[in-house]
């Protein structure tokens, strides 16, 4: 997802040096969301907020939603001007770079709680906790079956992925039936930086390689541009060269798969609620590129900020907010993922055998987080712009070194941001 100064950071960033839009209000505790442009999950957000407030009049939680555009640049100027909220979301990329920043402060919850959380909603760095979410999101590859069929492929399972041959050979089978335009959509008409690597760098990863070297965070060398993101970057490649893939998609990949544009498409969760859209339409695991097939993994997740004057309340709050029926509530309103099995057994279709089930199995099975590390802004622009710069023919190898230069040059410039 992308993040863009507009002129509701400006009123953001003003509204942090208003009386109460710090840590606590006149009467409790404030806590701050992205979900000024989702009335779905923010009525659950305030629901959960209501539902304390209820049951401890004396400190209750004041609920400030942001527009997502606008969120990071509101956190930011509000750390600077010292008035972040006790309570607030944050992308599971970020956490890291809040944390080394001082934003943020460990969480206080117990760990047979934590345990019964898919690991990925879950927010670690150096070996603490600073985040939890009520929810994950996964990608799928989703298909017509009619045209695998048609192909001769066989359906791949989570415990049988497609291995980088058969993947290849249903390409070759399903291009040269002619009946679809676009034979696998990579979503390339999304221009924000993290789309980019949220969706393509569990493909790198498959293969072998990573954006960064996580013995120890403290170079790229060898896993971005070494073989195996050699063989990556020209798969990449390949899909438009060979004329599986656009170079550019439009901007609504998934519309074009329901209408009958492409055979294939890879995408999210998020669009899941619009399979039904496609007589034949089924959603399955990435290809096993050599390395295991994956996913990514972390959402939005909450934390508490290290400035807050009432850390007791603020981690009492998240503690008890994490229930089965919390959960539950944001996976009844959106296409999500619910971040335990307890939750998932209260929402139809998130049982064992339920239609919505592959997601939660999925991200057990093949999540991973992206590089914990406070580098890792810099590192999802650069390696977004790389893979950008691959898709539309640059060469491999220069593209890639160039890239780990660039990385290595950070880390080094900022001590490795604490490593």
């Amino acid at each position: 997802m992308s993040w863009c100064l507009a002129a509701a950071v400006v009123a953001a960033a003003a509204a942090c040096g208003s009386e109460n839009a710090g840590g606590s209000s006149d009467d409790g505790l404030t806590l701050w969301t992205h979900n000024a442009g989702n009335p779905q999950e923010l009525a659950v957000v305030e629901q959960i907020a209501n539902d304390w407030n209820a049951a401890h009049p004396d400190r209750k939680v004041t609920v400030r939603a942001f527009p997502q555009a606008a969120y990071n640049e509101a956190v930011v100027s509000a750390a600077t001007a010292k008035k972040l909220p006790c309570i607030l979301d944050t992308d599971a990329p970020t956490v890291p770079n809040w944390a080394y920043a001082g934003y943020l402060t460990p969480l206080e919850i117990p760990d047979d709680l934590l345990a019964k959380q898919l690991p990925s909603t879950v927010g670690k760095y150096q070996g603490k906790t600073y985040s939890v979410g009520y929810y994950e999101a996964a990608l799928g590859l989703f298909a017509r079956k009619s045209a695998l069929t048609a192909a001769g492929a066989r359906i791949p399972t989570l415990a049988q992925p497609w291995t980088a041959a058969e993947f290849d050979q249903v390409l070759q089978k399903v291009k040269a039936g002619g009946k679809y335009p676009i034979t696998f959509d990579l979503g390339t008409g999304d221009t924000g930086t993290e789309w980019w690597t949220y969706g393509y760098s569990p493909f790198l990863q498959s293969f072998g390689g990573d954006l960064i070297d996580r013995t120890s965070y403290k170079s790229a060398s060898g896993v971005l541009n070494g073989d195996k993101a050699l063989a990556w970057a020209t798969w990449m490649q390949g899909l438009v060269k060979k004329g599986y893939s656009p170079q550019k998609s439009s901007a609504d990949a998934f519309a074009d798969f329901v209408n009958g544009k492409s055979a294939m498409v890879w995408s999210g969760i998020w669009n899941s609620g619009s399979l039904s859209k496609v007589d034949d339409g089924v959603v399955l695991p990435p290809p096993n590129f050599g390395n295991g097939a994956k996913v990514g993994g972390g959402s939005w997740q909450w934390a508490v900020s290290s400035s807050c004057p009432d850390k007791a309340t603020a981690m009492e709050y998240l503690r008890t907010s994490l229930t089965a029926k919390n959960m539950a509530a944001f996976a009844e309103k959106q296409n999500v993922i619910p971040a335990s099995e307890e939750a998932a057994a209260l929402v139809p279709g998130w049982q064992p055998g339920g239609e919505k089930r592959f997601f939660l199995d999925e991200s057990k099975e093949l999540a991973m987080v992206r590089p914990p590390t406070p580098g890792y802004p810099y590192l999802t622009t650069t390696f977004a712009k790389a893979t950008q710069d691959i898709v539309a023919g640059g060469d491999p190898k220069q593209i890639l070194d160039r890239a780990v230069a660039d990385i290595d040059r950070d880390l080094k410039s900022n001590d490795y941001y604490g490593f």
